[in-house]
């Protein structure tokens, strides 16, 4: 499946900008079941500079500064992507997640050696025992893994409303808890911090949701945006992503721009600005089909 993607960011002042700089986390990760063969961020005003990398994690990253007044910032990111279909693991065969913990621990391959870093706390998916105590009811001894995962999930999905606008990145993740409510990021790292709890690794993946559902079928939730889910990693499949905000496992409407241990590690704009005053924020986001 082939699609277009253009990413709008605009900033509106109400007083001059001098000196702004930025870091943008908005070019599609090239995969084995995911190729990015374009990709292009047009900035204006024109920087003054502009510098492209890989962070930590292996995302694509883009510094640029501005070095010249201004009173408007629009960062416009449009990418070409072709979803390649893959075929979902065989749950059944996966062993118990206590296998998975411990056998953690030991393996010293490079793959296993990197996730380890994914059990530990981050700034918006710290462990705790009420994210353990959750957990457990999808993990009884000997459960299996990823059928674990997948009722964690699914548990995720049925307790928790999808209600933009009742939460902020800011917002602790005991406060979802007790509310039963948020956001697609809300609910990735509230599965993020349960898994982490009981010694299982998990990263953030954010990304995006094709926008026009196919004939027939229900559009999903988080689709307008830019969109989050976690992935666990299995040391015989790899890493495996799962969807609570839709409750599915995502395939080819699923779009990876970046991951990390949470949502701080793939902001898709950051930076600092030298200036007074407002500024208005707008954002849009378009995934187009194109066959």
């Amino acid at each position: 499946m082939k699609y277009q993607i253009t990413h709008s960011t605009h900033y509106k002042y109400t007083d001059a900008v001098g000196t702004c700089h930025n870091e943008v986390r908005l070019t599609p990760r090239a995969l084995p079941n995911q190729l990015c063969p374009s990709s292009l961020i047009d900035v204006t005003p024109v920087p003054s500079a502009i510098l492209g990398r890989r962070d930590f994690f292996g995302n694509t990253v883009n510094y640029f500064s501005i070095q010249h007044p201004h009173n408007e910032l629009r960062i416009i990111a449009k990418s070409e992507v072709e979803r390649l279909v893959t075929d979902i693991p065989d749950f059944s065969a996966s062993p118990a997640w206590e296998d998975i913990r411990d056998g953690l621990r030991k393996q010293t391959s490079l793959e296993a050696l990197e996730a380890r870093q994914f059990v530990l706390d981050s700034t918006f998916a710290a462990r705790a025992q009420e994210f353990a105590t959750y957990a457990c009811h999808s993990f009884p001894p000997e459960k299996k893994f990823l059928p674990g995962v997948d009722d964690l999930m699914r548990r995720i999905h049925s307790d928790f409303k999808y209600a933009p606008g009742t939460t902020t990145i800011a917002t602790p993740l005991s406060l979802v808890m007790e509310q039963k409510k948020g956001v697609c990021q809300d609910f990735a790292h509230l599965a993020i911090a349960c898994l982490r709890s009981i010694g299982l690794p998990a990263r953030y993946v954010s990304g995006y949701l094709e926008t026009d559902s196919p004939p027939g079928k229900e559009k999903l939730a988080g689709s307008d945006a830019s969109h989050a889910w976690f992935a666990v990693f299995d040391p015989n499949l790899g890493w495996i992503d799962f969807d609570p905000t839709n409750n599915i496992i995502p395939a080819e409407r699923h779009i990876t721009l970046a991951w990390g241990r949470d949502f701080s590690d793939v902001t898709p704009l950051k930076g600092v600005i030298f200036g007074s005053g407002k500024h208005k924020l707008s954002v849009s986001v378009d995934v187009q089909r194109k066959g």
